[in-house]
């Protein structure tokens, strides 16, 4: 018996009328990577699916894949393949600090787009809509409303869709949260 790889496509976002959270179900797939051996998960969260449960962009899912065979399973070197993973959160006063790996060489990018779904809580455990900046594999988070931030949530409902992706290889970040509430 060998150990296969096993490569799966992350649930996109999608209007499900209400109730559900998907991002539980995104973080409990990526979870997945870290628990269990020869697994990879291509990121949907730009497929532009909100009103389709099947995802129009079939040719980026697989193309996503694709770079995790060619990496992990046939040893091809020198490819990005992984989407970028929240991988710190640090305060400085009232802005959260937000470290990225798996960023590539080039760091992240937004093509242009304002930075629109991250929120940021206090101990009091509400979010609020913040603004956000970012530079090479940090994203910086701010909202007047929190003076003491905590914890930050990104694209944390249903339907949201990344701004953020990597320069090198153009894979989008995930939904993700650094809290447990």
């Amino acid at each position: 018996m060998g150990e296969f790889s096993f490569y799966y496509c992350q649930i996109a976002p999608y209007n499900y009328g209400g109730g559900a959270n998907s991002g539980y179900i995104r973080e409990a797939q990526a979870k997945g990577m870290v628990t269990t051996p020869n697994i990879g998960m291509a990121v949907l969260m730009d497929a532009e699916s909100v009103y389709s449960i099947h995802p129009p962009k079939k040719r980026d899912a697989g193309e996503r894949m694709a770079l995790w065979a060619l990496a992990k399973t046939y040893g091809m070197e020198g490819m990005h393949y992984r989407s970028p993973e929240m991988k710190t959160l640090e305060i400085e006063d009232r802005v959260a600090v937000i470290t990225f790996d798996f960023v590539g060489g080039s760091g992240l990018t937004t093509y242009g787009k304002e930075i629109m779904n991250f929120q940021i809580a206090g101990s009091d455990k509400r979010f609020y809509p913040a603004k956000a900046a970012y530079t090479d594999n940090k994203v910086y988070v701010f909202s007047p409303a929190v003076a003491s931030p905590v914890a930050v949530r990104y694209c944390w409902n249903d339907t949201s869709a990344t701004e953020l992706f990597t320069v090198e290889g153009n894979l989008p970040v995930s939904s993700f949260r650094t809290d447990e509430w």
